[in-house]
């Protein structure tokens, strides 16, 4: 089964459950109309169908390589990424003063959800971008964003994210590359950084690097760092890659996965870079892009969702396999496959709104510079990542389920979801990460953003009773029983609330599900949203009082055991 863009899931969501409507009722994003919207979703599901999804097999089964210095990419991406650019689809949310459509982070995070179902490891090039993009628009002097801004979104150029380096990982302030000040404006960079992203390629005709450094003398931790911009080519007098700035790929990683990215270890020595923000503001100007791609790489766990649901769908409707009761005569009449296939859909579907949930609240405080909705924003974004990411995992895995043995065997494709999606859950902050922050910075209003979500559900399952009085019963108690773990989380210091913050967040996501769930039921009534609904409530759901219950259990038992007795 070829890949299908679900641009009728991303209407139905838009128009009925996450409120775009609200957004393009701005002024600044009033031209984002339906019609407009439609076309966009309608012309980049084309591109993903007959353009990216073809590369997804090309790019596992030949890799990126490293050549006398020079990555090589796998076949076909040039031509792929060429597309991408030459449709705009790079700088779909950027400044139109810049050639950016200037459209709402809604708009964008479909088409790239879209973009990783079709092909995860050509995906993330543009993702780096966008997010580099962002960053300069918020950071930059406006020289530099004269410069690099309109490249970057045209796709002339690409860009990339360099924090890790190989004593500095979660732990960003243990990093030691420096800048030094060359007394001209710019600065001598230099150091090691790891896990970089489409680090190099050969169809851009430059890579700008924004890297993590430290200044002479700058304290220690992570308020002695500063960001630099640090191309690949130094832009010559009419703005055009010029010469090699003093940077190389060291090596490539050899990763179980996205083996058409190249994952680059990136040498810095004495390479000419230029600050982006104050100096010693680093990390508020790197969260900037790391924000970004945290709601990024959790629509790149719902896109290979959608991805490896699709392919097992296929499989599914053609194997036959064992005496079946239905009318098919293939594995889709088996009523445990039926099960994988339900849960795989519900799944995905949550994980879906509650992306775009968060996606609406950020473009809200684009345009209205509204505190509710930055803090909404904020909550969610944890939520969005690594439930987004986690149902990536679950659904790819289950995808290999559907498969039977067949998809242990490399050459059906459905072990790749797998292996892909894999990284995202520790992208961009782990998920353990995303939920600690969750139940720590997030909650430090004392639950007053998650108080308001909780008054949001409840009152949509009041007034969804009198059509489903049994589901809108469920999501009530269930949002309530949240509120009261919230209550119980905040009261607590923090190693307790650390212990019980990945079921917390889990739960969380569970019930935000539920709410998606029943709201599309109330919109499409004998529908198929409906019938999904049904499944999700009914077998999912309730999956949160367990969850709730881990939520509360103490830190006694996670810290029970010694060092030594975890290797008795």
């Amino acid at each position: 089964m070829t890949y299908r863009a679900p641009v009728d899931d991303y209407t139905f969501l838009f128009d009925h459950i996450v409120g775009l409507g609200q957004v393009t009722a701005t002024d600044r994003f009033a031209e984002a109309t339906p019609d407009v919207t439609s076309a966009i979703l309608t012309e980049a599901g084309k591109l993903c169908e007959d353009v990216v999804a073809p590369l997804q097999r090309n790019g596992d089964l030949h890799p990126a390589r490293l050549e006398n210095g020079v990555v090589r990419t796998s076949p076909g991406y040039a031509e792929g990424y060429k597309a991408i650019a030459e449709g705009g689809w790079v700088g779909m949310a950027a400044n139109p003063e810049y050639g950016g459509m200037g459209l709402p982070m809604t708009v964008t995070s479909a088409v790239n959800e879209m973009m990783s179902a079709a092909c995860l490891s050509l995906q993330l090039a543009p993702l780096m971008s966008q997010g580099q993009i962002e960053a300069l628009e918020h950071h930059a002097s406006d020289a530099i964003k004269d410069l690099y801004l309109p490249k970057l979104i045209s796709g002339e150029w690409s860009g990339t994210m360099n924090l890790t380096e190989p004593q500095a990982g979660s732990d960003v302030g243990a990093l030691t590359s420096k800048a030094e000040d060359n007394g001209d404006g710019t600065y001598a960079v230099s150091g090691q950084k790891i896990y970089i992203s489409w680090g190099d390629n050969d169809f851009t005709d430059n890579v700008c690097h924004l890297v993590l450094a430290r200044t002479p003398g700058a304290p220690a931790g992570t308020k002695g760092i500063s960001l630099f911009l640090v191309p690949r080519n130094l832009p010559d007098e009419n703005g055009n890659a010029g010469v090699a700035n003093s940077l190389k790929v060291v090596s490539l990683e050899h990763k179980m996965g996205l083996h058409g990215s190249p994952t680059c270890v990136m040498q810095y020595d004495g390479a000419t870079g230029w600050m982006v923000g104050a100096e010693g503001g680093g990390m508020a100007a790197m969260f900037t892009m790391m924000n970004n791609a945290r709601l990024g790489v959790g629509g790149q766990g719902v896109g290979v969702a959608e991805g490896a649901y699709q392919h097992a769908l296929g499989y599914a409707l053609d194997r036959k396999q064992g005496k079946t009761e239905g009318e098919t005569g293939t594995i889709i009449d088996h009523a445990d496959v039926r099960r994988m296939l339900m849960t795989m859909r519900a799944e995905t579907y949550a994980a879906r709104g509650i992306a775009l949930m968060c996606a609406v609240a950020i473009d809200m405080t684009t345009a209205t510079d509204d505190p509710r909705w930055k803090s909404r924003a904020a909550l969610l974004t944890p939520i969005a990542k690594a439930f987004g990411t986690d149902i990536g995992n679950e659904v790819a895995n289950m995808g290999i389920q559907v498969h039977g043995g067949m998809g242990f065997v490399e050459e059906t494709g459905a072990a790749q979801y797998a292996r892909d999606v894999r990284v995202t859950t520790i992208y961009e902050g782990t998920n353990g990460i995303q939920a600690m922050d969750l139940v720590a910075r997030k909650m430090m209003d004392g639950g007053e953003a998650a108080g308001l979500i909780f008054d949001e559900i409840e009152s949509a399952a009041e007034a969804a009773r009198a059509t489903f009085p049994k589901m809108a019963e469920t999501v009530w108690q269930a949002s309530e029983s949240l509120r009261e773990t919230t209550e119980w989380m905040i009261s607590q210091n923090h190693r307790v609330r650390f212990a019980g913050a990945v079921p917390y967040l889990r739960a969380f996501a569970r019930v935000l599900g539920g709410h998606i769930h029943l709201q599309s039921a109330l919109n499409d009534q004998g529908g198929a949203h409906e019938k999904v609904a049904r499944f999700y409530i009914q077998r999912l759901l309730p999956e949160h009082d367990s969850l709730l219950a881990q939520a509360q259990a103490g830190d006694y038992d996670v810290y029970a055991l010694t060092p030594e007795e975890f290797a008795a």
